[in-house]
């Protein structure tokens, strides 16, 4: 993701392929991110952190539903991706950062909302990620999470995981995301599983 070349191909091809497949008998694109707006409750002043922000599709989509001083931060480690974002998905109210989402540049309990869709699959520590996604949400904060999801089927999720494996990708189990935002002390967790994919969301007591 740290070509430009890359990043247009990730954008136009193999992205929509990607999130095609994640909602495999689920939602559009469209109602994907309307979803997430409605989970992370976002309809006023809110701060916001889109983690892994990648060209700003959610992003954007966050910034025009928000009002005052409410903002939302687009968070990316690639460059070009982020210049995408900037060019193809420039608000108001969003703000694109480059940084790493292992020590995002954040105090503690920052943000009224976390989110991350359609790229923990790609990083070589998601827990970690989530765990920064956790210390910089605010008390009272909502986290949403969208990844990969390999089914109960052994002989599904096995070749589910071969498919993922030769793409450079990871497939999750429909444990690990709810139970770490439990054990964090997140309330309200909920999941929702769709086709090859699941929306993981919970809040920060207040």
């Amino acid at each position: 993701m740290t070509n430009n070349r890359v990043a247009a191909v990730y954008e136009r091809q193999w992205r929509p392929i990607v999130v095609a497949a994640l909602s495999l008998h689920g939602l559009s694109m469209v109602d994907e991110r309307a979803r997430a707006a409605a989970a992370l409750h976002l309809d006023g002043e809110q701060r916001v952190l889109d983690v892994a922000c990648g060209p700003g599709n959610f992003t954007d989509f966050f910034a025009d539903r928000l009002a005052g001083d409410g903002f939302v931060v687009g968070l990316d480690t690639s460059l070009p991706m982020l210049e995408r974002a900037v060019h193809d998905n420039p608000r108001p109210r969003a703000i694109y950062l480059h940084a790493d989402a292992l020590e995002l540049p954040f105090d503690d309990r920052t943000f009224d909302a976390v989110c991350c869709f359609a790229a923990l699959y790609l990083v070589a520590e998601p827990c970690a990620v989530l765990r920064e996604m956790v210390r910089v949400l605010a008390p009272g904060g909502r986290i949403a999470v969208t990844t990969s999801y390999g089914r109960e089927s052994f002989l599904v999720r096995k070749g589910l995981e071969l498919g993922a494996t030769l793409c450079g990708v990871r497939v999750f189990d429909r444990t690990t995301f709810p139970a770490f935002l439990a054990a964090a002390g997140l309330l309200d967790v909920d999941q929702q599983l769709r086709g090859i994919s699941q929306f993981v969301t919970a809040r920060r007591h207040e």
